[in-house]
């Protein structure tokens, strides 16, 4: 597994840039605050958990602003105090989502459960790039980057339906946000990350031991990433050595999407 701590300290491609990040008190989300401000930006960590998200943001420098993110007012009270603190939303990082027990296959999950995860993984993500594209407009720049899932590109017996499907519509929202916008200066990107060691995925798979060892045999590398793995990769997307990367599905998943069999 790599050691990314001396790429972090090289690396300060965000220097006085402002960073939204959802989601921002656990897993991936405070994976990528950490990476974001090592590379210089200003980060302002939005969360619905205000222990974590109040930690989040007294490690990285930044400021906390508690959000339900399925919430429209509470979202733009989020980008509205990054512009109001820093004068700028320059990444958009809209991380928050739930992967919940009752979200199973189509024949076992309930409406409620299907439309709290829809409500939570892409609604969310609709109000977070509704409110960060009228300050990136203003700027004439801006990276806004979603969070979707290997799933959002190939399917899977062991089902989370409603899972499956919110990160299928990131997926293609982010593709459409990506073109509207991009001779403006703002880069819509869907990121797709395998699993991860995180909180969320623990959760998961706490009760279901198999349920996991299924999933990792079909991983080339043999192993879930890590949060600062996708925190990497987030940080790229944010610079400007991304500059011309724009309307895509950016897959970090160890291989599985490219992968026919994997090695024994």
């Amino acid at each position: 597994m790599p050691d990314n701590t001396t790429e972090q300290n090289l690396c300060r491609r965000l220097v006085g840039r402002t960073a939204v990040v959802t989601g921002a008190g656990s897993g991936i989300g405070l994976a990528t605050a950490r990476r974001l401000a090592s590379e210089g930006a200003h980060v302002v960590c939005g969360d619905i958990d205000e222990r974590a998200g109040k930690a989040a943001a007294q490690e990285t420098g930044g400021v906390f602003v508690r959000a339900d993110v399925t919430d429209a007012e509470q979202v733009e009270a989020l980008f509205r105090a990054a512009d109001d603190t820093y004068g700028s939303v320059d990444i958009a990082f809209n991380n928050a989502g739930i992967s919940p027990p009752e979200d199973d296959s189509i024949l076992e999950t309930g409406l409620d459960a299907w439309r709290r995860v829809q409500e939570v993984n892409l609604t969310s993500v609709y109000l977070c790039c509704k409110a960060a594209l009228p300050y990136m407009r203003r700027q004439r720049r801006g990276s806004i980057i979603n969070t979707a899932s290997f799933v959002a590109l190939m399917g899977a017996a062991t089902s989370q339906i409603s899972y499956t499907a919110s990160k299928g519509g990131v997926l293609a929202m982010s593709r459409e946000l990506g073109v509207q916008f991009a001779r403006e200066g703002i880069r819509v990107n869907a990121l797709c990350p395998g699993p991860v060691n995180t909180p969320l995925l623990q959760e998961l798979f706490a009760k279901d031991p198999e349920r996991a060892a299924r999933r990792l045999v079909h991983i080339p590398l043999g192993r879930f990433a890590e949060a600062t793995e996708i925190a990497a990769a987030v940080a790229f997307l944010a610079s400007d050595d991304a500059s011309f990367v724009n309307a895509t599905d950016f897959v970090v998943d160890g291989g599985i999407s490219g992968a026919y069999v994997t090695p024994l």
